[in-house]
Parts: structure tokens; sequence; C-alpha cells
């Protein structure tokens, strides 16, 4: 993909309207030579913000759907694609068992990573507390700002869902510098001038590992935000909706 207010190309990993099959094609076969795994086959899905997790022991002609990966096969490497959700990629060291997963807020809301664990528990043995994750770049919590749905969903599935949400007041340089141009006639109080809802989907999913049985010290997450920071990372909501995807990837050799 090439973007016109950028001097250089980038290295879109996924597929979307904003690039080429064949430009896609290209930057995964140099992003797999780059990570010296150019021999692995990359298993992908076709994702649809589900809480379904897919074992697979090859990689498929045509993605299947669904938001999770698990296999225990050599050789076969799993990529999950992100612009702003959250990737989650575990590894289980004893069973040589790997998993990845996509956590936008809907796949958070479904349990994508509980259930995942589940899964590897109860087909390969593995146990949780010996488990290493790490989350990868992702909106943060300093700008994913979500509406009343979303908040309520979190709170009819999660007893401790008011702790993964903050009130952020706008501070727009804008109505800073000219504060006058937004004042209301309403009285105070009663303005719908009022902070936005932002919601912490990385410690929603790390809470989700830990009551799945991690042990903290086993849970790594990158801590940068894609939207902050777009000169590093594709960003769907920073970009406005024009924007590539990223990888996340993890397997055995």
């Amino acid at each position: 993909m090439f973007r016109t207010d950028r001097a250089t190309g980038e290295l879109n990993l996924g597929a979307s309207k904003s690039d080429t099959a064949a430009n896609v094609a290209r930057n995964r076969r140099l992003f797999l030579t780059e990570l010296d795994t150019a021999r692995m086959k990359l298993a992908t899905l076709r994702q649809i913000h589900s809480g379904v997790v897919r074992e697979v022991s090859a990689a498929q002609k045509e993605p299947l759907r669904g938001d999770g990966l698990i296999t225990q096969h050599a050789g076969l490497l799993l990529g999950i694609q992100t612009a702003d959700c959250v990737p989650i990629l575990l590894i289980d060291p004893d069973n040589r068992t790997v998993a990845a997963f996509h956590a936008g807020w809907r796949g958070t809301v479904k349990r994508i990573v509980e259930r995942g664990v589940g899964l590897m528990r109860m087909r390969y043995g593995s146990r949780p507390e010996e488990l290493l994750a790490a989350i990868g770049p992702c909106i943060g919590a300093c700008c994913y700002s979500v509406g009343e749905e979303v908040v309520s969903e979190f709170h009819s599935q999660f007893c401790y869902s008011a702790e993964l949400f903050r009130e952020v007041y706008d501070l727009d340089p804008v109505k800073q510098k000219y504060p006058m141009l937004f004042l209301t006639a309403r009285a105070p109080g009663h303005s719908n001038l009022g902070p936005q809802t932002h919601l912490d989907l990385v410690e929603a999913n790390r809470r989700q590992l830990l009551d799945a049985g991690l042990k903290k010290r086993n849970i790594w997450s990158s801590g940068e935000c894609t939207a902050c920071n777009p000169e590093k990372y594709f960003s769907h909501r920073g970009e406005h909706g024009f924007t590539g995807r990223m990888m996340a990837v993890v397997g055995i050799r």
C-alpha cells in the first residue's frame, strides 16, 4: 500500500480495500523472510470479531472464519491481523503448543482469550500456570473512546467492568485556544459537551488471562498505542478507516 501523505511505501500484511492482493502477497513474503520463517506455512483467518477459535494442522487454501488459532504442528505459523484490535499470542513450552487471538471489543466481550486457554487445556493438556502470553500493540485507553452499547455489554459480562473504563475530557487544542466558540446556552451541568468514556482493551484481556489461570509474571504487553504512533503502526481509528493491517505471528519450527 502506498499513501500520498507519506514518503515511503508501507508493509501492509492484511487483505483490505486499501491495497491489492498482489501487494499483500509480496509483503507477506518479505515479512516471513525477514523473520527467517520463509519455509514455514502461514495460517490466517477471515476475522469476524467473534469468540470462535480454530484448531489447525495446515495452512488452508481459503482462510477459516474465526478469531483464534491453535496448533501443535511444527512448520506452521499462526497469523493474526490487526489495526487497533488486540493481538494476543500464547505459548505452551511444555506441550509445544501455540495460539494466536484477535480481540476487538466484541471478541473481548465474547471471552475469546479465555475460550482459547480452555481449549488448550482440554485438547492439549496445557496447564495455564505454565503458559506464556504476549499482548501486542493496539489502541490504548488513551485513545479508545466507546459508546453506551460497549459499556453495557462489558457491564453485563464482567464483575470488574467498572475498572476497565475511565472518563477522559476532550483536550482539543482548538477548544483550548478558542473556548468561547464552544460555549452553550444551557445551564451548567446540562450541556452535552461532557467527557468521553474510554475502554482499556489491554487490561480487559489481561484480566481474562489471569482469570484463565496464567501467572501475572508470564503476561507481557508492549504498552504501545497504535493510534498514538501512526509512524510505526497502522490504526483503523487513527487513520479514519483507510489503513493497512499489521500481523502478529507465532509458530513452532
